[in-house]
């Protein structure tokens, strides 16, 4: 029988080709313009899922962006794996810093460049060829699902409803999520939590008109001016934010989880010269692993307004915006989060200016059990192919749907994924290791062949669609 790895060199133009087929689309969910490329995205995972061997897929809608919805169902009697993905992808811009087309994936230095890459087209396309392998060798051992959905990069604002409508057609014994990073490529990691979000716009009105800064400075409020105090207001010198009740449900870690944090290796030199910064900044008393893992954080993504064209233009501008994002550890809730941020700009917010606060998306944070049979059935796959045991870290971003799923299908998902920091995921130049992708489908191939021999049905189980 053919190995995995020997399967994957020889098939690997192939299994390129056709991950290139989805990154060319471009299937960015930010903008309104994409939705025709994201329904042609869908129909292209629909294409190269059955001739991975699927019985079934099709495209469902949701009241947004459609997922794609695929099975094999053997026999009701064994175990059952939905694999999640999302085949939605960040904006590209700013394009000038790209090296090649975002769109037109380029390989060289042993990577794959394009948006995509990595987050989410190519982790999630490790999935669709470690089934086949399994489906070509007969070495296929349970029901396998298949769900990517297209608004992922936008909070996944239907995917819950959609979950809530088709319990019976999603159950199963695992889930498998690959939108994640590892520590790094000779470091295996499985990620045990996630932190949650919450995000808001922000919109500052002074006067009902852009003025002539001359004439009217000085006699009326610069909504720049006033926005930039307020944010200013939101966190101390010390790192931490300042409103009220931000910290009263934040659980401080266990000594052994504590243990645990110390072990994950880390580099401060490297971390900085990587970045490009001499020093650097976080919540005081925390180490970086602890302030990008296991704390909360409140931070403006995005501020703007006025004239920022070329030359100049004497104007005091009638509105300011701003973008702020807050990250949650659990027992976090969004929307408390949501309703305390509001609260507290709008209690700061001077007479003379007028505030809106927008409340974009949130998520909830998740923590993963590393004692349960598919976590341990994960560790045994990784430790297989990369040679050493993988550490259970917690990791700063947020997958909105993972703890929809723990909600709504009562399933506790594992995080295997293969990214590493240097893929630019979200940046210009995003890129995915060859070396890990052919490693992501053979510990892909692993974890089947470890979790579909020891574990039983259970009662979520169901092939009937």
């Amino acid at each position: 029988m053919i190995t995995t790895q020997a399967y994957i060199n020889k098939n690997l133009p192939t299994i390129l080709e056709e991950l290139f087929s989805l990154i060319r689309i471009p299937s960015v969910s930010a903008h309104q313009h994409a939705r025709e490329a994201l329904y042609q995205c869908a129909n292209q995972w629909v294409k190269l899922l059955l001739k991975a061997g699927v019985d079934k897929a099709e495209v469902m809608e949701t009241k947004g962006n459609p997922v794609v919805y695929a099975e094999k169902c053997i026999d009701k009697s064994l175990p059952t794996v939905l694999v999640y993905g999302h085949y939605d992808v960040m904006p590209a811009e700013p394009l000038e810093l790209w090296k090649s087309p975002p769109f037109e994936p380029e390989v060289r230095d042993g990577k794959v460049f394009a948006r995509g890459a990595d987050d989410d087209k190519g982790q999630s396309f490790m999935h669709a060829k470690a089934f086949e392998y399994l489906v070509l060798t007969g070495q296929l051992n349970c029901n396998v699902k298949f769900l990517l959905e297209g608004e992922e990069e936008i909070g996944s604002p239907n995917l819950e409803a959609f979950c809530e409508a088709n319990k019976t057609l999603l159950s199963c014994d695992t889930i498998l999520v690959s939108d994640t990073s590892m520590l790094a490529a000779d470091t295996p990691s499985i990620t045990t939590g996630l932190r949650g979000l919450a995000y808001w716009q922000i919109e500052v009105t002074g006067a009902n008109r852009d003025l002539h800064s001359g004439i009217f400075g000085g006699a009326v409020a610069n909504p720049i001016n006033e926005l930039s105090r307020m944010l200013a207001r939101l966190t101390d010198d010390q790192g931490r934010v300042t409103i009220p009740g931000f910290y009263d449900r934040v659980q401080e870690i266990s000594p052994e989880e504590k243990k645990l944090i110390d072990q994950v290796p880390f580099d401060e030199e490297a971390y900085k010269k990587d970045l490009g910064i001499s020093h650097l900044f976080g919540e005081k008393g925390y180490s970086t692993i602890e302030r990008t893992g296991i704390r909360p954080t409140l931070d403006i993504c995005g501020i703007w307004g006025g004239y920022t064209g070329e030359g100049s233009k004497t104007v005091l501008p009638s509105k300011a915006y701003a973008k702020l994002s807050a990250r949650l550890v659990p027992d976090q809730d969004h929307r408390e989060i949501m309703q305390l941020v509001a609260d507290y700009l709008r209690a700061i917010a001077p007479e003379y200016i007028q505030i809106d606060i927008i409340p974009l998306h949130g998520a909830a944070s998740y923590v993963c059990p590393i004692d349960s049979p598919a976590y341990r059935a994960a560790e045994q796959a990784y430790e297989q192919v990369f040679g050493v045991r993988p550490l259970p870290v917690r990791r700063g971003g947020s997958i909105g749907v993972v703890p929809v799923f723990e909600k709504v299908l009562g399933v506790k998902p594992i995080l295997m994924g293969f990214g590493l920091e240097s893929d630019a995921i979200h940046s210009p130049n995003e890129n995915f290791p060859l070396d890990m992708f052919k490693k992501g489908i053979e510990t892909i191939v692993a974890f089947y062949l470890i979790f579909c021999h020891q574990t039983p049905v259970t009662s979520h189980q169901t092939v009937d669609r």
